[in-house]
């Protein structure tokens, strides 16, 4: 069965903040062995100086492999993605970043980094690179199912994940933004790799924490899955479909700035189709 996809992306500056440190994208690029589809999101670091530059750089280079390295790749290995080689390949990016972020500060004597969620799509199966705190959630219909693919790296997910916290606690801790790791602050960044499946009509949600903090999972589940149901997903309404769910993204993100979220504000929305 032959997937396609339709792609929408919202990004907000927000209500506190004069500079929006969120950086992403999200492409559909037509293989010989099928449509794929990529999304990254990365968040500049808050507090720290030139946060956007670090975010950009590393949503560039991972734009940059999806459209030169991937195919390539592809080709080479005749339409099959192997996992252990996506997987050193985004390793290898993210250090490479790391590095150059690493060598900007220190030339110029100042703090920047970024976290990385990037999300890549093929032939029914998903692959992450994770590092910091953005999320990526898989929306299912048959069982009005919301999961959350992705594990915060941040003090207080470990802490609650090591018991020694409730997720109460987490949500009210002063350290609750605090992260284990981030590209441009570490010698050596390592990221999770998550990867599994996905079937047509599936949606998959990429975020910065700022589109999460006031919202429900099930506010997110609704506007961002089940409000669009009842559209006909073709390859023919691409367009008008992915005016719609930026229209459901604008929405979330008006509704967290009404709820007085001062983070920059971003997401990505992907739908996966058969026709």
């Amino acid at each position: 069965m032959e997937l396609h996809y339709t792609v929408a992306a919202q990004t907000d500056v927000g209500i506190a903040k004069k500079v929006n440190q969120d950086s992403l994208t999200v492409k559909v690029a037509n293989t010989p062995y099928g449509e794929t589809a990529i999304a990254v999101i990365c968040d500049g670091m808050g507090g720290l100086e030139q946060g956007e530059i670090a975010s950009a750089v590393v949503v560039r280079t991972y734009e940059q492999w999806f459209l030169k390295e991937l195919p390539s790749a592809l080709h080479e290995s005749g339409g099959r993605l192997d996992a252990s080689w996506l997987r050193e390949s985004w390793d290898r990016l993210a250090n490479d970043c790391n590095a150059r972020i690493l060598d900007y500060s220190r030339e110029r004597k100042t703090a920047m980094g970024t976290t990385l969620t990037v999300l890549l799509l093929f032939e029914g199966c998903f692959y992450i690179s994770h590092v910091g705190d953005c999320r990526v959630y898989q929306m299912t219909d048959f069982d009005n199912r919301f999961h959350l693919l992705t594990t915060d790296q941040t003090y207080v997910a470990r802490e609650v994940a090591l018991g020694h916290m409730t997720p109460e606690q987490a949500k009210n801790d002063a350290r609750k933004n605090v992260l284990l790791q981030c590209i441009g602050t570490v010698n050596r960044v390592a990221p999770d790799f998550i990867s599994g499946e996905y079937q047509a009509g599936n949606s998959f949600l990429i975020c910065s924490d700022g589109f999460r903090h006031e919202l429900s999972e099930r506010e997110i589940y609704d506007y961002c899955h089940l409000a669009l149901e009842s559209i006909e997903w073709h390859v023919n309404y691409r367009q008008e479909n992915s005016r719609m769910m930026s229209g459901q993204l604008k929405y979330l993100i008006e509704q967290n700035k009404s709820r007085m979220e001062k983070d920059n504000i971003s997401a990505i929305l992907v739908k996966a189709m058969d026709r």
